[in-house]
């Protein structure tokens, strides 16, 4: 049976990346509840007037799959399978305060057809003339896992050989003031916010693209294998551990052979008691987390993917990523776990090629 390996990869983020994805000028922050993604220069990528139509998702999201096609050397993917958990939310919110303007008459269709969650599949599809697979995942924060777990069995069966998969979310002003009156970020009075040892409830939210060519075939410029993923809906918090051991065995992996466990924290006192049995469990491991610098959203997972690729290819890991002290000789097996308010648990199994 063929395998799943990452062979390209783009991102943008809350923090400022390079052309391969990685984190450089790495900003903490614990005074700001919204985070904005930093966007590169769109130039040569698309004219300036179409650029001006385009949501901001949609522009990361055309950036970050070009980066990666581009490192893997593939010109028009076999698929395209994309995840998102809140779609163009910008253009949503345009279509619907025309609607009611408007009297819901004589409405534009365009804020409409660019509001809907495929957009950005199907605007990096028209773009490079892919007219093969192509899907969008809205499954909220288990929706680029399930683009990725998508990808892997199309690439293990022999369907596809090389598939452009990512996950992508952007913010938008009236569904941040929702979010907050409905409690769901951060308030101004809980500073300074601390993501690993949470006092406040709710969360930093955050915005970004992490997109990945994966194929069928190791290649010698390849980041990593992706062995298995796992997604769970509903977890009750003394079943996290079983999940876990469950998952490694299936895997033939005992606790020890993981190097590196990637956490999920975001900071919410009310949810990251999920974190403690994992730390516990790998309290030999180095742990390692993310969300301190991107922020959280649906999709901020496919950003933790690219930075686990990498530390995986560069067989380093910077300081600013660790939780714990745990000293590694070499980093070959890496574990993923996220979930998000306690449901859409998700595991992703890494290793090096």
């Amino acid at each position: 049976m063929k395998g799943c390996f990452i062979n390209g990869l783009g991102c943008v983020a809350t923090q400022k990346t390079d052309e391969k994805g990685q984190f450089i000028e790495v900003a903490i922050n614990t005074t700001d509840n919204v985070l904005e993604a930093i966007e590169p220069s769109y130039s040569g990528l698309f004219p300036p007037a179409a650029g001006r139509r385009m949501a901001k998702g949609v522009k990361m999201g055309i950036y970050a799959s070009t980066k990666a096609l581009a490192q893997a050397g593939v010109a028009v993917p076999d698929a395209i399978i994309t995840g998102t958990g809140m779609g163009c939310l910008k253009d949503s919110e345009k279509f619907l305060k025309a609607l009611i303007a408007n009297d819901e008459q004589f409405l534009t269709p365009t804020n409409f057809i660019q509001s809907t969650h495929n957009t950005v599949g199907g605007q990096i599809a028209l773009g490079l003339k892919c007219n093969g697979y192509n899907f969008t995942y809205v499954n909220g924060a288990v929706s680029f896992e399930s683009a990725l777990y998508d990808a892997k069995l199309q690439l293990e069966s022999g369907e596809e050989n090389s598939i452009l998969i990512g996950g992508v979310d952007e913010m938008s002003d009236h569904t941040l003031e929702l979010f907050k009156i409905a409690g769901l970020i951060k308030k101004e009075e809980d500073k300074p916010y601390d993501i690993l040892h949470p006092t406040s409830v709710g969360i930093v939210q955050g915005e970004g693209a992490a997109f990945f060519v994966v194929e069928s075939q190791q290649k010698e410029n390849s980041y990593a294998q992706v062995v298995d993923v796992e997604i769970r809906n509903v977890l009750s918090l003394d079943k996290v551990e079983d999940f876990i051991l469950s998952f490694l065995s299936e895997n033939k992996l005992e606790v020890s052979d993981i190097d590196a466990i990637l956490l999920g924290n975001n900071g919410d006192a009310n949810y990251d008691s999920f974190y403690e049995s994992p730390k516990e469990l790998f309290k030999n491991t180095q742990q390692l987390y993310y969300k301190h610098l991107t922020g959280e959203f649906n999709t901020a997972s496919s950003v933790g993917l690219s930075v686990v690729s990498q530390i995986i290819k560069n067989q380093h890991i910077e300081e600013v990523f660790k939780i714990n002290d745990v000293q590694t000789s070499g980093i070959n097996t890496v574990l993923i776990y996220n979930q998000y308010r306690g449901i859409d648990h998700s595991l992703v199994l890494l290793k090096k090629c």
